[in-house]
């Protein structure tokens, strides 16, 4: 192969993978990724790329920083998705390195001419919509069951399903119990991966299908029927709330109660602002459950705005009256009138007013529900 960039100039490379795939779907291409056939790890670092793969040789390209890989082949060896044996060396031809990757349409490389190498028969699945395994090897990492399920998620629009017989493989691996070594860190990070496609309401759908949901997240699983309202309620969301994936993760977990949703969230490690967000918004469900379309009272009100840490945290309150205006626009209406009355009541002067200590919290309490309750059009 002949190039101008002479950190490659030599080499035998391919750009393989994510980037092939998509130039062919027309979506957007945001990652580079190169694998070279035929070098040392010794031969990369002569030519100024910089290692840092830990369980296997991957590069950083001295001027682009794109990931170039040497060429590799995978034997299982444990469980889990960490329990193989990588090899990489000169011999390892490029079809080898192809064949250990999950889905046909991630099995695809280009030469630096943009000639298609195609051995898995991605390109046909392409056409096909059609996510589809490379080879019966595919069971061999469990992990494959979340990357396919979130492969769905972002192309379902597309028109592309999971083929019968890469979902039967995928039935195997939960049954088996293989799909329970998964740490919990990458179980959230293909998670939290799939929150951000466009329909991830896809990805659990198919976790619970193949059985794999009840594996990982089984207060998820519990009840079919809470879980299809779950997965509609992924779709309706405040305006402008910032988060689109962690808000559909909120309304995800809206059901739970506090013990199982806490569960859930200790067996998968959830950052805090994630935790903190499913907590707000079960409160929120609460409040208006209570309210069943009555104008709760003032003192209701400011248990709710206490329980959300409004005082402190004022942002908070508004994606949470357009949540509350999905279901009832008159009563996030009426609260947005009580909180911008309430929050005008100032400490600062109740201080200066004289009050301290604990009669300060109490006066600013019984202000703040006084204004509510003004709002509300109670006495």
């Amino acid at each position: 192969m002949k190039t101008a960039d002479p950190a490659i100039q030599g080499l035998e490379v391919y750009r393989v993978g994510g980037a092939v795939r998509d130039a062919r779907l027309g979506w957007p291409v945001v990652d580079q990724d190169w694998v070279v056939v035929g070098a040392t790890p010794e031969a990369m670092r002569r030519r100024g790329f910089k290692p840092v793969g830990r369980d296997f040789p991957v590069f950083l390209h001295p001027v682009t920083q794109e990931e170039y890989a040497l060429a590799r082949t995978e034997r299982k060896q444990g469980h889990g998705y960490t329990g193989f044996v990588v090899q990489a060396s000169p011999e390892v031809t490029l079809e080898e390195d192809l064949a250990r990757r999950d889905l046909t349409i991630n099995a695809m490389a280009e030469t630096l001419e943009g000639e298609l190498i195609d051995p898995f028969h991605g390109r046909e699945d392409l056409e096909a919509r059609r996510l589809r395994h490379v080879s019966p090897a595919f069971v061999e990492d469990p992990l494959r069951v979340l990357r396919t399920a979130r492969f769905l998620a972002r192309y379902q629009g597309l028109g592309f399903a999971i083929a019968d017989a890469t979902r039967e493989l995928m039935r195997r691996l939960a049954a088996d119990g293989e799909i329970a070594h998964l740490v919990a860190e990458r179980v959230w990070q293909e998670t939290e991966k799939a929150l951000g496609e466009p329909y991830s309401q896809a990805y659990f759908e198919t976790l619970h299908d193949c059985g794999a949901l009840e594996a990982l997240m089984p207060e998820l699983a519990v009840d079919s029927v809470e879980l299809h309202a779950a997965l509609a309620r992924m779709a309706r969301l405040p305006e402008d709330n910032g988060h689109l994936a962690r808000w559909r993760w909120a309304r995800l977990c809206e059901h739970l109660d506090d013990a199982s949703r806490q569960t859930l969230e200790e067996r998968l490690r959830l950052p805090n602002a994630w935790r903190d967000l499913a907590r707000q918004v079960r409160l929120t469900r609460e409040f208006c459950d209570e309210a069943d379309g009555r104008t709760p009272n003032a003192e209701r009100v400011l248990r709710w705005l206490n329980a959300i840490d409004a005082w402190r945290r004022g942002e908070r309150v508004a994606p949470l009256l357009s949540l509350i205006s999905l279901e009832d626009e008159g009563l996030a209406t009426d609260l947005a009138l009580a909180w911008r009355l309430a929050s005008q009541v100032s400490p600062r002067e109740l201080v200066d007013e004289g009050f301290k200590g604990g009669e300060l919290g109490r006066e600013l309490a019984r202000r703040r529900q006084a204004e509510i309750a003004a709002a509300l059009g109670a006495e």
